[in-house]
């Protein structure tokens, strides 16, 4: 059998979904700004010279990247939690599952890959101390820095991958919010996954993965954080006995 929350629970469990909804915002900005903004368009593929080129005379916003990342992940780690809080009444093991796969991504396995990023300008703002390279050789050095750290992005995709298929299954069971953005978020795991796995199994096939994770993205994420930002969940959930 399965009984109705109380009405103290659902208003709690509301706030809770509005703040989760918030601090998610908070990181689709961020991670968009950072990668979707500032590697975007200082980073390119295959030329040292000018990916260089860019990073140092945008110093600054690289550095600003770096730091958007960060706020993300660290929001991230707590989002992580609060989504174990909300989702623990309908599968504890599950729940917990998920929730370590989206703190192992972002972070952990993100965190650590910014050192590559800021490693691709530390290299090059102290080129005049690396006196036994060429200049272009520590251009080449930098790019390294940058693929690593892309590489690194894709793999912290996987584990995000499997964390939004989970989350997405346990929307949809919990009947917290409408069955569409469980779905949603599994479509959103489906597209990180075939990113990650395409990058690294079918090399050539960047672009348009990347264009399969933004939509998908789109619409799991983006929807979700909007509903949990302005109705949290719904008025009547129902919670399994424990």
């Amino acid at each position: 059998m399965k009984r109705h929350l109380s009405s103290f629970n659902t208003k709690s469990i509301t706030k809770e979904a509005r703040l989760t909804g918030l601090m998610y915002l908070v990181v689709i900005v961020c991670a968009g700004f950072s990668q979707g903004y500032v590697r975007a368009n200082l980073y390119i593929p295959g030329d040292a010279v000018a990916t260089a080129t860019n990073i140092m005379e945008n110093s600054g916003l690289f550095r600003l990247g770096l730091v958007s990342d960060l706020i993300a992940f660290i929001l991230d780690a707590v989002i992580s939690v609060m989504f174990y809080q909300m989702l623990k009444p309908y599968g504890k093991t599950l729940a917990l599952v998920s929730s370590s796969l989206r703190l192992l991504a972002h972070p952990a396995i993100g965190a650590i890959n910014l050192l590559n990023h800021y490693m691709a300008l530390d290299v090059l703002a102290g080129m005049e101390m690396m006196t036994g390279f060429e200049v272009i050789e520590i251009q080449t050095l930098s790019l390294w820095f940058m693929n690593a750290h892309r590489y690194g992005y894709l793999l912290a995709g996987g584990f995000f991958g499997v964390h939004c298929l989970l989350l997405g299954f346990q929307l949809t069971r919990s009947r917290l919010m409408p069955v569409f953005f469980g779905v949603a978020m599994m479509i959103a795991g489906v597209g990180y996954l075939m990113e990650t796995f395409g990058d690294f199994l079918f090399p050539g096939n960047e672009v348009w993965l990347a264009w399969v994770v933004g939509l998908s993205a789109a619409l799991g994420e983006v929807e979700l954080t909007l509903y949990l930002l302005i109705k949290g969940v719904k008025s009547n959930p129902k919670t399994e006995n424990q």
